[in-house]
């Protein structure tokens, strides 16, 4: 069986997502699934272990060596398969090609997504690999090793799911409000008045707000349908192209704050990582809701989408 037949199981001894990407990108994708699963498998082994945490910063962020094991394993699978391709990893940062010859491919390694979690004995993290190709997501992978539940998209291939293919939210909005995650980057400092402003608008006007510490948990539950939104404030960029990528090929739309279409990326400013995702017809409503929040009179109050 070819590596890229859709049926062919993934590296590491994993099974392929059902239903998976077999085009341009399939080879990558197997890998990537692979490589999430492995790491995830040892993360859930050592959950209820003793394990070092450090301050990250000084802004309530840790790490943990659990972080640093995954983000080991992960890098050293995808050098040994892909040795020309450079590497952004949460906690080493650049990982250079040990050859050259790709330099339009990067690889974004988020191991643990949801450490805060972690150390707090909440089973609510994911593992997160992506591949960007000129700057933009190619192939996304976000695994839970909690539920051993994979979720993934290649470009133009759509995004997958244990239940095959995944397609968003299928019901409308509720006359009680939506039902919206929220996120935003460690460097907004806690005081921000727009973070705040935000925040408080979707407080009041939401059925629930979700902050999961874990984004790409809450990617995969847009994609999946399980929630209507996600708003973001100045997010982090290690993990973002995945999240954007499965809520796009899911057929969600991303947009920045303005309801312009979403430009923001790993390399660029965290001003540029600003967003609301969700279907395309509910996108009117949840831009409403943002500009109260940020107390802009450049877009009148919109009406619910029936």
């Amino acid at each position: 069986m070819d590596a890229t037949s859709p049926d062919a199981p993934a590296p590491g001894g994993g099974p392929r997502v059902p239903g998976g990407p077999a085009g341009r990108y399939a080879a990558d994708h197997a890998v990537a699934v692979g490589v999430a699963r492995e790491a995830g498998a040892l993360v859930r082994s050592r959950f209820q272990d003793d394990y070092a945490v450090r301050a990250k910063g000084d802004r309530g962020d840790v790490v943990t060596d659990l972080d640093l094991l995954a983000e080991r394993l992960i890098v050293e699978r995808i050098r040994q398969r892909f040795p020309h391709d450079r590497i952004l990893a949460e906690e080493a940062g650049t990982v250079p090609a040990q050859r050259s010859g790709a330099p339009h491919r990067t690889w974004l390694v988020d191991p643990l997504d949801g450490s805060n979690n972690v150390v707090i004995g909440l089973p609510a993290y994911v593992v997160g690999i992506a591949l960007c190709v000129d700057g933009a997501p190619v192939v996304a992978v976000v695994h839970d090793p909690v539920t051993d539940r994979t979720w993934t998209a290649a470009a133009g291939g759509g995004a997958f799911g244990p239940g095959g293919r995944l397609a968003g939210p299928a019901r409308p909005l509720s006359p009680a409000g939506p039902l919206l995650a929220w996120t935003q980057g460690h460097a907004v400092a806690r005081r921000d008045p727009v973070a705040r402003a935000l925040k408080g608008t979707l407080d009041v006007r939401c059925r629930r707000l979700l902050q999961l510490w874990a984004p790409l948990l809450a990617w995969a539950m847009l994609a999946r349908g399980d929630i209507d939104g996600f708003v973001g404030y100045r997010a982090e960029g290690i993990d973002l192209p995945a999240g954007v990528l499965l809520a796009a090929e899911a057929g969600l739309e991303i947009r920045d704050l303005e309801g312009r279409p979403f430009r923001g990326s790993v390399d660029g400013p965290d001003t540029d990582r600003s967003f609301v995702a969700g279907r395309a017809q509910d996108l009117p409503y949840l831009l409403g809701l943002v500009s109260a929040g940020a107390g802009s009179d450049a877009r009148p109050a919109l009406s619910r989408p029936r």
